[in-house]
C-alpha cells in the first residue's frame, strides 16, 4: 500500500504566477502578519522584522515560478523568512556556544527552579523571551514556537546539533529564572 500526499494548487498563487498584480497584494495580506511574527520572534526588533519580512516577500515573489507545491506556499514562505531572519542575526556577530568548547555545565549546582510553582502569564512570558540573548531566543523560538527539531535547527543555523541542544537548555533555564525573578 503506497501512501501519497496531495498538495492542492492555490488559486491565488497561480494568479500571481500569471502576473496578476492584485493577487500579489492579496497574497501579501494573507501571510504578512504570521510571517512578521515569525521574524520578530527570532530578531526581537520590529524594524529588522519588518525589513526581513519585505525582503522575504520580495524573494518569494521573484522566485514564485520555482514554487512547485512540494509544501504549502505558507510553509515555503516561512522557510524564507526564517533563513533571512537567521542571516540578519548573523550580521549582528553574536557567538554560538558549542558544548565541546565550554566547561561542563552542571545543572545540579544551579538553584532548582520548580516549573509548577511559577504562575505563567502570556505577556510576561513574551517579555522574558524577548529579553533573552539572540542565540538563546532564536533556538527557543525555532524549537518551541516554530516546531523545528534540533537537527533541523542545526542545519538552519549551520551549527552542531549539540550546540542547539545546549542553547535550548540554557535558554529554557534562563527563561525560567527570569520568570521566577519577575523580570
Amino acid at each position: 500500500m503506497e501512501l501519497t500526499v496531495s498538495i492542492h494548487r492555490d488559486e491565488l498563487v497561480e494568479r500571481c504566477k500569471k502576473g496578476e498584480a492584485a493577487s500579489y497584494k492579496e497574497l501579501y495580506q494573507r501571510y504578512a502578519k504570521a510571517m512578521f511574527n515569525t521574524c520578530y520572534r527570532i530578531l526581537n526588533s520590529i524594524d529588522e522584522a519588518e525589513d526581513v519580512l519585505q525582503e522575504s516577500f520580495t524573494e518569494a515573489f521573484k522566485n514564485l515560478h520555482d514554487f512547485e507545491y512540494r509544501t504549502s506556499f505558507g510553509g515555503w514562505l516561512k522557510q524564507i523568512c526564517i533563513h533571512r531572519s537567521i542571516n540578519q542575526l548573523k550580521k549582528r556577530k553574536f557567538r554560538w556556544e558549542d558544548i565541546e568548547t565550554i566547561s561542563v555545565y552542571n545543572i545540579a549546582e544551579e538553584d532548582f527552579i520548580d516549573e509548577n510553582e511559577i504562575a505563567f502569564k502570556v505577556e510576561h512570558i513574551k517579555k522574558c523571551i524577548l529579553s533573552l540573548p539572540d542565540g538563546y531566543r532564536t533556538v527557543l523560538s525555532l524549537y518551541l514556537l516554530e516546531g523545528y527539531d534540533h537537527q533541523e535547527i542545526a542545519e538552519i543555523l549551520n551549527v552542531a546539533e549539540s550546540t542547539t541542544r545546549t542553547q535550548y537548555m540554557r535558554a529554557k533555564q534562563k527563561l525560567l529564572q527570569l520568570l521566577k525573578e519577575g523580570i
